[in-house]
Parts: C-alpha cells; structure tokens; sequence
C-alpha cells in the first residue's frame, strides 16, 4: 500500500472514531508480548505517529492495556515478537530485552537480502518466521512492512536467545479512552500491511 494511502486510512480512522464517542485517542505501536488468556496486549509504542507510514517503534517503558472488552471491536489477535527494527543496510537489527526492559541494538552480518515479496509470494509457502539455522548460525526473517526476507548471522552470544527476539511482531492501532483500556483495536499487519505475517 503506498504512503499516502495509508496515512489517509489512519487519519480517517480516527477521525471516524472521535466522531462516534466525541473524545479519546488513537495510537499505534508493536506487539512484543500477547496473553490471549487475561485479555492483555503489551507494545512498544510509536514515536513516529504522525506519519503512521514510517513508524518508530521505540518508546519506552512498554505499555500494557486490555484488549476490547467487545471482541467484535478488535481485528485479527496479535501476533508478538521482539524484533523492533532491521536495517540491512547499515547491518544493525534492534530488539526489545524484556530482562532489562530496554532496546539493544544488536551488529549483524546480512548474508541475504530478498525484495518485492508479496502476501501471495512463492518464497514464503510452508515457511514460518523466523527461520533459526543452528547449522550455519544464521537467522532469516520476514519483514513485512519492506516486503522483504531477510537472512543474516548475528553475534555468537546472541544466538542462544529465544527465537521470538528475531521476530517481527504485528503493529496495532487501538482507541481509547482510559490508557489501559481498549475500546476498538486494528491489527495493522494484518490488514493494511496486506497479512504477510507468518
């Protein structure tokens, strides 16, 4: 979806719900944890959110709110993971550690870089992301919003760590009223971002 669009979908999405309930807010952030069973979404929050086509996910502490009440007012459940960020071009992935509660940026040797994949794309058929390599120490990931697959090596010390901490999580979007509480919630990746997610 191009830039444009999208920042008009996200602009008429909130002005649709100010205009339902005459007050609250609107933000958006990535999901690094998802307890389906107590009802609880925890994100890292947008800086960014002006210009809902290029996020940065990188506000902290992380925030924690409920899910909608009404499950009818939330989209597709979240998927979580701990991958914040990846430029491949600068060789440098950024990751949420839950243990210190803060963003690593972590130095990566890419080994490979795949564009244009699409929702309906032949590389991505019986595949799951991330694909852990233990055999060649390598990492390959899915990046949705870049429409792009990413295989690179990270440091020695690094690789042991769970495999959602190289996983893209999905982006929300969510309306509210009280801050720990969500009264409609958007699965972004899962519907603007076309459900590339695995």
């Amino acid at each position: 979806m191009k830039a444009g669009r999208l920042y008009l979908l996200a602009a008429a999405w909130g002005i649709v719900l100010a205009g339902c309930s005459g007050f609250g807010r609107v933000e958006q952030g990535q999901v690094i944890a998802y307890d389906r069973a107590r009802g609880l979404v925890t994100i890292i929050a947008d800086s960014n959110y002006k210009d809902p086509a290029n996020p940065r996910f990188d506000v902290l502490p992380p925030i924690t709110l409920r899910v909608p009440r009404n499950r009818a007012e939330m989209g597709p459940e979240p998927e979580a993971g701990r991958l914040l960020a990846l430029n491949w071009r600068v060789g440098e992935a950024v990751v949420f550690d839950p243990a210190t509660e803060s963003l690593r940026r972590i130095p990566i040797a890419v080994m490979d870089v795949q564009l244009n994949v699409a929702r309906d794309d032949v590389r991505l058929r019986g595949r799951a992301f991330p694909v852990v390599d233990r055999a060649s120490a390598t990492v390959t990931v899915l990046l949705p919003r870049q429409r792009a697959i990413v295989t690179f090596r990270p440091p020695e010390e690094c690789f042991g760590w769970p495999e959602d901490t190289w996983k893209v999580g999905d982006e929300i979007r969510y309306y509210y009223k009280d801050p720990s509480q969500a009264l409609r919630l958007m699965n972004v990746s899962k519907t603007e971002l076309g459900g590339t997610k695995s």
